[in-house]
């Protein structure tokens, strides 16, 4: 997210310098599955994720870097009628939008992801936009560029304090120095909270572990294989190199910054698996990483300007989608600060949506 706004900004001719604490991706960035589509149950976010599609289709000629995509398409396994009542109207509005999705049925689930069990399932919701592509490539082709169009990127640059004394910035504090400006834009994923507290602005934002795995080598998987996902379970795999990358959440995990890994939710992966997927039982788990979803309330992002602090955007607490809405975003965040009217209107995503009843959940997440 950081590095596509600073690319946008940059592009726009504004000056920028960009301070992360470690190295360029090593948040949540790549620990992500790298999961891109724009089946949401959100307007606000469907847009963003077709923009943000196309951005990806394109990214070898702007900004100009070699990403790995596979459009190999986003299946939705639905087991409950709820679910499919659900899905049937997000596949409307995602078509009204120009979004190919369509609800399939089981035997063509099966077709389209022949690894998959059918017992118990109703219904399936497919878009063969959709795919993965390697997020540490979407880091460094918006890298490169911001840099090439005159960014500052500073790693190990801890942000330590802002300035925003009388409501309007100031100058940011970091461990390589004060900067003057008078502008911030707070792009930090699960650690935007106590960023935004450093000038005074409430970021609902908290981090919750997530554990990926990947198998050994599958020689006779059949490919291609799309994002499968059992929304019951929320169980779901794609290809990687020889084999699968698969995940799923722990409803037992507890907000906080734990980065190891563990066994604990295992057993609830190893049922998911034997339930849907069996034929991956023998394949083994070949290794895994833990990241940090960064997660709102109500499960959707937070973009816009403080109303009290003057020039201090976010964008911020996508809950699980924000590599996939970083191009749309970065778009969005310099329309913002140019104070130009942005391609879609993120007005409802505003930080004081939490302050009143203005809650506005996404459905379609893993």
């Amino acid at each position: 997210m950081g590095t596509s706004i600073a690319f946008h900004l940059a592009e726009a001719g504004v000056r920028v310098v960009l301070a992360e604490r470690d190295e360029l991706g090593s948040g949540s960035t790549c620990k992500a599955a790298g999961g891109v589509r724009a089946q949401f149950s959100d307007e606000v976010n469907i847009r963003l994720g077709a923009r943000s599609l196309e951005a990806f289709a394109r990214f070898r000629e702007r900004p100009g870097q070699e990403i790995d995509l596979h459009r190999v398409g986003y299946l939705f396994l639905l087991s409950r009628p709820e679910d499919v009542a659900a899905f049937e109207a997000s596949v409307a509005l995602q078509n009204g939008l120009g979004v190919p999705s369509r609800m399939v049925s089981v035997a063509e689930a099966r077709r389209l992801s022949p690894l998959i069990e059918t017992g118990g399932l109703l219904a399936a919701a497919f878009s063969p936009d959709d795919g993965h592509c390697a997020p540490e490539s979407v880091v460094l082709g918006y890298a490169t560029a911001a840099r090439r169009h005159g960014a500052t990127l500073l790693t190990r640059c801890e942000v330590l304090g802002i300035d925003a004394s009388g409501g309007e910035v100031r100058a940011v504090e970091t461990s390589r120095g004060r900067i003057a400006t008078s502008a911030v834009v707070c792009a930090a994923g699960a650690w935007s909270a106590k960023v935004g507290a450093m000038a005074g602005v409430d970021l609902p934002v908290e981090p919750l572990r997530r554990q990926v795995a990947f198998t050994g080598p599958m020689p006779d998987l059949p490919r291609p294989v799309p994002m499968t996902i059992d929304f019951t379970t929320s169980f779901y795999f794609h290809g990687e190199g020889e084999g699968l990358l698969l995940g799923m959440s722990d409803p037992d995990e507890r907000p906080g910054f734990l980065l190891d890994r563990t066994d604990a939710w295992l057993p609830r992966l190893t049922e998911a698996i034997a339930a849907r997927a069996p034929r991956l039982l023998d394949a083994g788990l070949a290794g895994g990483w833990a990241g940090l979803y960064e997660v709102t309330p109500d499960h959707n992002a937070l973009i816009g300007e403080d109303p009290g602090v003057s020039r201090f955007l976010y964008a911020t607490g996508f809950s699980g989608h924000g590599f996939l809405q970083g191009p749309a975003v970065g778009e969005v965040v310099r329309d913002l600060y140019l104070r130009r009217e942005p391609f879609v209107d993120v007005a409802p995503l505003h930080a004081a949506r939490f302050a009143g009843d203005r809650l506005r959940p996404e459905i379609n997440r893993v």
